[in-house]
């Protein structure tokens, strides 16, 4: 790895971050669906909804913010695939920096302007009358999950972005991820599922992640599922990491 990487990718992130503030309204449509569905099951299915819970904006929000990622990772795809049909790599290529840089300054980009959307999300969450009594730590926690989980798939989205063979391609694999929360702890409590719904819901990872924030969100303790939680963001994060370098590596090799 070059000596010089920290310094190439802060250039190279400057660049992703020019494009995105040139393009506010990705963000702002990363953080429509998610609001848009907070909404929709507050204010109309909310009342139908039993979770045990005074509030369901409590219950509800820490899977929004889970959807709110897995929009967001779609537009790292799309960009990567952008810049790779560009032919942008190649000059890259040519010149004395780090390889890797290129695509950290993606992911380093995509962290940025999910946690943007985050923010405006919990934003809206709050003027819809969302309360914790969490203390700092337990903010931090919270912050530290979600950054994980960011990371996790924005590499994820690095491999069809480096990959796919149409924007449709690129982009279009984030729509499994942004409904797996639908089948998790995040809208209903999984012991209101039938069998077999219920089995793939408890031990699939968006559940754990869910149920840690949430315990993060109402002071409760947390138990095993933060560390479950934490072991599959850092799992998939490793298993995705290696297999976009490799990808990458075989592509501008």
């Amino acid at each position: 790895m070059s000596k010089h990487f920290l310094g190439d990718t802060a250039v190279l992130l400057g660049r992703s971050l020019t494009h995105v503030t040139r393009s506010v309204d990705t963000i702002i449509t990363t953080a429509i669906t998610p609001i848009a569905m907070m909404l929709l099951f507050v204010y109309v299915l909310g009342g139908a909804i039993n979770t045990g819970t005074d509030s369901y904006v409590n219950y509800l929000l820490p899977g929004i913010l889970l959807i709110t990622i897995a929009s967001g990772i779609a537009y790292t795809a799309f960009r990567l695939f952008l810049d790779m049909k560009s032919g942008i790599f190649e000059r890259f290529q040519s010149m004395p920096i780090a390889r890797s840089s290129v695509l950290w300054a993606h992911v380093l980009t995509s962290l940025v302007a999910n946690l943007i959307s985050l923010v405006v999300v919990v934003v809206v969450a709050l003027i819809m009358g969302f309360r914790s009594g969490a203390g700092v730590l337990a903010w931090l926690a919270v912050a530290g999950i979600l950054i994980l989980f960011t990371l996790a798939l924005t590499w994820l989205a690095v491999i069809p972005g480096l990959t796919a063979k149409s924007v449709d391609g690129a982009s279009g694999f984030s729509y499994p991820l942004i409904f797996l929360p639908f089948i998790s702890s995040a809208f209903v409590p999984t012991d209101t599922m039938p069998g077999p719904v219920r089995a793939f819901a408890e031990y699939q990872p968006v559940t754990a992640i869910v149920n840690a924030i949430r315990d993060l969100f109402t002071q409760q303790p947390v138990g095993t599922d933060i560390w479950i939680a934490l072991a599959w963001c850092l799992g998939i994060l490793v298993v995705t990491y290696v297999s976009a370098m490799a990808i990458y590596r075989r592509k501008v090799g």
